[in-house]
């Protein structure tokens, strides 16, 4: 079965580093659009990095040079490296898979997706 596992989070000071990991199984992660996504409480869940099928990588103004996603193909995982990171990027962080190819399209907004992981808890301390 399908199934994505978000690791990598947790807390660190405002100007650090992080790298979420998320393991995919039960589908070929190159072969489909891959997101990331976080959530704060009382705010939508937004997309902070999207990877088509053709290795394309874009990202929304928020993150834009301090986040870069990437995806290790022997490995099936996904990635998310969060450089200069900000109290601001707080949040619950989400993998997701969209098969149809509608969030890579464009937007931030979590449409199209078929799968997510549970999360994983990242704070940012000033």
């Amino acid at each position: 079965q399908v199934q994505l596992v978000e690791s990598g989070g947790g807390s660190v000071q405002a100007g650090g580093s992080l790298r979420l990991s998320c393991a995919a199984s039960g589908f070929i992660i190159s072969s489909h659009c891959m997101g990331w996504f976080r959530q704060a409480p009382g705010k939508e869940r937004e997309g902070v990095a999207a990877i088509d099928s053709d290795s394309s990588t874009s990202y929304p103004d928020s993150v834009k040079g301090r986040f870069t996603i990437s995806q290790d193909n022997a490995k099936n995982t996904l990635y998310l490296q969060m450089n200069s990171l900000k109290p601001e990027d707080t949040a619950m962080y989400y993998c997701a898979a969209d098969f149809s190819g509608t969030y890579c399209s464009g937007g931030w907004r979590p449409y199209g997706i078929h799968y997510w992981g549970k999360g994983t808890l990242v704070t940012i301390s000033s």
